[in-house]
């Protein structure tokens, strides 16, 4: 089984990950900020990873150092997971709609972190989450994973809808990425012989 478990404490935040990047999308989430809470059941639902995520961080100071280190412990957590690497698909995308909403996520795992993001929320807070830390999310979760991360809404609308459909794109790009070709189960994805990272 592709899993792992991850924990990260500090000063600041205390986070612990575990995932199965083979299972059936159960998860259990544990989050104080209850919108990114139900971000992270969504990523794991669509991705059909089973996925367990306990946070606890510095409310009192401010979301920030909370969602950015979940963010990273996620990341790091489906990068061990993943192990060599070897046999995946290591590209995925999808464009998820929500209502009115359309997002698109282009992602590769090759090792090679890089982060683009084009999106805008029209108010400051989506439930209780400070909606400019949705894209800090993304790019922390990019530089963990050692992922090209390519976001987008195609079709603006409600913030709430944009978030969502922004993770359920991540999600289910990230299935595909990590799903193992049928014809190149033993294989390393890349022609160099090596990925990066």
């Amino acid at each position: 089984m592709r899993q792992a478990t991850v924990e990260r404490n500090t000063r600041e935040t205390q986070i612990r990950v575990t995932v199965n990047l083979d299972g059936t999308g159960r998860t259990e989430i544990d989050c104080p900020v209850g919108f990114l809470g139900h971000m992270l059941e969504a990523l794991g639902r669509h991705a059909h990873f089973d996925l367990q995520v306990q946070v606890r961080g510095d409310l009192h100071v401010d979301q920030h150092h909370t969602v950015e280190d979940t963010a990273i412990v996620v990341g790091q957590a489906i990068r061990q997971a993943l192990g060599e690497r070897r046999g995946i698909w290591r590209t995925g995308w999808c464009r998820f709609p929500m209502d009115e909403v359309l997002a698109e996520c282009a992602l590769d795992l090759g090792g090679r972190p890089h982060f683009v993001w084009d999106a805008a929320f029209q108010r400051p807070f989506i439930g209780e989450l400070q909606s400019d830390l949705i894209r800090e999310f993304f790019q922390a979760l990019s530089l963990s994973l050692a992922a090209n991360l390519h976001l987008q809404i195609v079709r603006p609308g409600n913030d709430h809808h944009q978030a969502e459909a922004l993770f359920k794109a991540t999600a289910r790009a990230l299935e595909l990425a990590v799903a193992i070709h049928p014809r190149a189960a033993a294989e390393l994805p890349t022609t160099k012989g090596a990925l990066d990272g």
